[in-house]
């Protein structure tokens, strides 16, 4: 996966949500989630199909991080594709929406896991020593 370097977005925002976009398609690989939606060439319905689930999963994956990217004005043409797509088919949206949430957990899973907490320090009391009986 490729994005320009960071400086060229507007802003941090665009360029996460970018990157978000893209690793939402890269989830669609066989080796990850095998996601087909009939894309056959560029433009075409399977092609916008896949374009509204890398956009859900974005938006997805910006929430979960707290961003809000401003929308793009190229966003009009993909807009456009998904409509035609989403008229032809009334489950789209719905068959969309769950590819997105589990493209979003997919890339969730990848990453490590939270720092445990710091063992309490009052849990490192040494026990009490023994008493041993006197020698006789």
């Amino acid at each position: 996966m490729h994005l320009p370097p960071f400086e060229f977005f507007k802003d941090p925002e665009s360029y996460y949500a970018t990157l978000a976009h893209e690793c939402t398609h890269w989830t669609r690989h066989p080796s990850r989630l095998d996601r087909d939606l009939g894309r056959k060439q560029w433009g075409d319905a399977g092609y916008a199909k896949e374009e509204l689930v890398a956009e859900l999963g974005s938006a997805f994956l910006c929430a979960d991080l707290g961003l809000t990217p401003e929308v793009r004005e190229d966003h009009a043409a993909y807009i456009a594709s998904w409509l035609k797509a989403l008229n032809d088919d009334q489950r789209l949206i719905f068959t969309a929406a769950a590819h997105a949430q589990r493209a979003a957990d997919f890339l969730h899973a990848l990453q490590p896991g939270p720092e445990p907490d710091p063992p309490d320090p009052a849990s490192y009391r040494c026990p009490p020593t023994p008493t041993y009986p006197a020698p006789t």
